[in-house]
């Protein structure tokens, strides 16, 4: 059988057989005991307990698994997910290597708690260059970065890093199972927060893992249940509804990313342009060549922190707000989290408005803002 196509796979994934009377996707199921059996106890049934045992999060993990490629088990938040797989297989006296220029908040827990616990921890540009892998348990990147875009190339690092005896993890939130599948390029695991474009609605906190490997996935279970990091049945109910238009929503906000970018790179008053599809990015050639599809995530300087703020008042259709991947365009000046940035350095999340209408409002929303305070 041809393989199906994104959309199709995206609106398919993780339903339970049809059979007449039932819905498409089952409602959520909210409960913390079950049934169980007299006699056999948990073992004669799926569900024994509300925290390890859920129908819906077994679907939603279903769903996640296909399109990664793995399978899948999902977190409360991607947070959850990623600190509860550097607990998992990192012990003291084992090295981890994470990237410098990735979410800020890995980063804050690897200094904050991993250091503490004696891990040692080397910080990497995800483009490099990386030092000797020898001796190194795992290799965490995030590609594209967040919040600057660079690419690195999975498949030359998950080669790298297995001749060294090292694990490869890649972070794939911002180019969801759509854009790349890591496993696929030989990666160990992926691990992303499902908050973003995944499920893209920005009403649920979502995180999850996938490996191909099931002693790696048995040892992340564990860790899941011992210290209950798990969604609730409404949450993972709504992702999944949410992934069946994962494949238009990221079409749409990939082509208006990729008109905002020709709109900022051609104005003078906007630097520091990133966006790995345009060809003159320094993360094209690795992109193309990785990635099925471009993100709506893109990145730009306005010079200083006033002229971010005045750009994001003027403007109609750009909304002040943190995270990325959602129906609405957002606008995030990083620097106010603690990124390393400059203080003019914008995230911007395109949204899925119409293209025509989201470039005339940023481009009439700088022309508003006027040039950098004091110029």
């Amino acid at each position: 059988m041809t393989e199906l196509g994104d959309g199709t796979r995206c609106v398919r994934a993780g339903l339970p057989e049809p059979a007449p009377g039932d819905p498409f996707l089952p409602g959520p199921v909210f409960a913390a005991p079950y049934h169980l059996d007299p006699w056999q106890g948990p073992a004669g049934s799926p569900n024994g307990y509300g925290r390890p045992d859920n129908p819906t999060r077994r679907l939603l993990e279903s769903a996640v698994g296909e399109l990664e490629g793995g399978d899948c088990r999902v977190f409360a938040t991607g947070q959850a997910a990623i600190t509860g797989m550097l607990f998992t297989l990192l012990r003291p006296g084992d090295t981890v290597l994470l990237p410098s220029d990735g979410y800020f908040p890995v980063r804050a827990f690897a200094t904050a708690v991993l250091e503490t616990i004696g891990v040692r921890v080397v910080f990497v540009p995800t483009v490099g260059p990386y030092p000797s892998l020898e001796g190194v348990r795992l290799v965490l990147v995030e590609t594209p970065a967040n919040p600057g875009l660079d690419v690195v190339d999975v498949a030359a690092l998950a080669e790298r890093a297995h001749a060294a005896g090292a694990l490869l993890a890649v972070d794939n939130t911002t180019a969801t199972p759509l854009g790349q599948r890591p496993l696929d390029l030989g990666a160990d695991l992926v691990v992303a927060s499902g908050t973003k474009a995944l499920t893209g609605h920005s009403d649920v906190l979502l995180g999850y893992l996938a490996s191909r490997s099931a002693d790696l996935i048995e040892a992340v279970t564990l860790w899941r249940t011992t210290t209950g990091a798990v969604p609730g049945a409404f949450d993972a109910w709504l992702a999944h509804r949410s992934l069946a238009t994962l494949d238009l929503r990221l079409a749409r906000q990939s082509a208006n990313a990729a008109a905002v970018a020709d709109l900022l790179a051609g104005r003078p008053d906007v630097t520091g342009v990133r966006w790995p599809g345009r060809p003159d990015d320094p993360a094209y050639a690795v992109a193309s060549a990785q990635m099925r599809r471009m993100p709506g995530v893109l990145s730009f300087d306005l010079g200083d922190a006033d002229r971010v703020s005045r750009f994001v008042e003027a403007a109609r259709l750009v909304a002040a707000a943190t995270s990325f991947g959602g129906l609405h365009t957002t606008a995030d000046r990083r620097a106010q989290w603690g990124d390393d940035t400059a203080p003019g350095f914008v995230r911007l999340s395109c949204g899925v408005e119409d293209t025509a209408d989201l470039v005339a409002d940023i481009a009439a929303a700088l022309d508003t803002a006027g040039p950098v305070s004091g110029v």
